[in-house]
């Protein structure tokens, strides 16, 4: 049972964490690109305050579920589960240590004006946003990978004992 509520967790969260990266990645990216600067800064100021909580709230519940899910289970599934939680850490600190600086940047340029070469910038901002994102669905994959194989085994486990 704990087994199970812990599975549905780990897939809710990290699953919750790559559609919001990936809507990220696919739309919001493309609107960014879309309108004009002062619109974007704006936009994207008034997004990260919303965001902050929200999705370190999500990367958190992923990393801890897909960290739980490892030590419950063993052998290749215990690896699978690490490797998930390893991956949702990596989203973590490429989001901390990449994307939050340069957030910090845009909230400034947001009232003070783009300085030169500003593009560069948010083309890096762009970059660390797709590596999140990859490692954000590829944890998810994992997960899913998982719990499918798991039930998988349960099943073929059960054919067999009663046969």
């Amino acid at each position: 049972m704990l087994l199970r509520v812990t599975s549905g967790v780990a897939l809710l969260s990290a699953g919750l964490l790559a559609g919001a990266f990936g809507y990220g990645a696919v739309n919001l990216v493309a609107g960014f690109r879309a309108v004009p600067l002062d619109v974007r800064l704006t936009f994207h100021t008034a997004l990260m305050q919303t965001n902050g909580l929200v999705m370190q709230t999500t990367m958190a519940v992923a990393a801890l579920a897909a960290l739980a899910l490892a030590v419950q289970t063993r052998g290749r599934r215990r690896l699978v589960a690490g490797l998930a939680c390893g991956l949702v850490v990596a989203s973590f600190l490429i989001t901390r240590f990449g994307n939050v600086p340069i957030n910090g940047q845009i909230k400034v340029w947001a009232v003070s004006g783009a300085p030169a070469g500003y593009q560069a910038i948010l083309s890096r901002w762009e970059t660390f946003h797709e590596l999140r994102t990859g490692t954000a669905v590829l944890a998810f994959a994992l997960l899913v990978w998982l719990v499918l194989t798991t039930g998988r085994a349960r099943v073929s486990g059960a054919r067999a004992a009663s046969s």
